[in-house]
This record gives structure tokens, C-alpha cells and sequence, in this order.
């Protein structure tokens, strides 16, 4: 379910789908109809699986922490769009701008740290969960 969820940029609508889904598959787990009104935190006391959110944006901010430190001239750091020029409107959201939020814009620089990066992980995680809830 979550294959290559690193690189993706979620949103409301994306976080809401990933969680009916699991929703949905743990109860198919337990054998539980969706008329028998069980609460989904009785439901995760049963199966004990962590959050589909909150799984993706752990991963998300450990493959930033990679990216941060390699050295060598990858695709990943010299990428650039085609064209050059964007679309009119709002610009669509990107997958670092999750990251430059939490950790601010010199985040690359901070993840050079890996201890101080790993431990600022579950604060990122926490602050998105809370956003993604309003």
C-alpha cells in the first residue's frame, strides 16, 4: 500500500483515502462488518498496526535524511523541470515543501546531524498528523 511512499506529496484528500483503505483492510482482518459501528480505535487496539500517515511521513523524513547526505551528483539533487517556466495559478504542492516546513530551509544542513535528525522525526510527524487532521 505504501510502495515508494517516500516521494510522494500527500494532501488532505490522498491522507484520507490511504486511511479509509486501511480502515477498510483491517476490518477484513478482524472479520468485522462496517454496520457493526465499531470504533477505528478498537478496531487499531486488535490489530496493532500503526497508522498509514503517519508510517509515510516516518519514511518520508528518513529518505530526506538520505538525500541530504549524499555527496556524489544524483538525479535526485539536479532535477529540474523541463520546461523551465509553470503553469499559471497556485503552484502545486512539492514533496520538500513538508520538510522546509518543519525543519526549515537550510534542512539539508541539519540532517548532516543523523542523531539530532532521527530525533526531530517524531515532532515532524506529530506537527503533520495535527495539520492533516484540521
Amino acid at each position: 500500500m505504501t510502495y515508494g511512499c517516500q516521494t510522494w506529496t500527500l494532501n488532505k484528500q490522498l491522507c484520507h483515502k490511504l486511511q479509509t483503505a486501511q480502515r477498510a483492510m483491517e476490518r477484513k482482518m478482524l472479520n468485522i462488518k462496517h454496520k457493526d459501528r465499531i470504533p477505528t480505535i478498537e478496531i487499531r487496539k486488535k490489530t496493532q498496526v500503526i497508522d498509514v500517515v503517519q508510517n509515510i511521513q516516518r519514511q518520508k523524513w528518513r529518505w530526506a535524511g538520505h538525500i541530504a547526505i549524499e555527496k556524489d551528483n544524483r538525479w535526485t539533487k539536479r532535477w529540474q523541470p523541463r520546461s523551465g517556466r509553470r503553469d499559471r495559478g497556485r503552484p502545486e504542492a512539492r514533496w520538500m515543501n513538508d520538510i522546509r516546513r518543519a525543519a526549515g530551509s537550510q534542512w539539508q544542513r541539519k540532517a548532516q546531524d543523523r542523531r539530532k535528525w532521527k530525533t526531530s522525526a517524531e515532532g515532524y510527524i506529530l506537527q503533520w498528523m495535527d495539520k492533516a487532521s484540521k
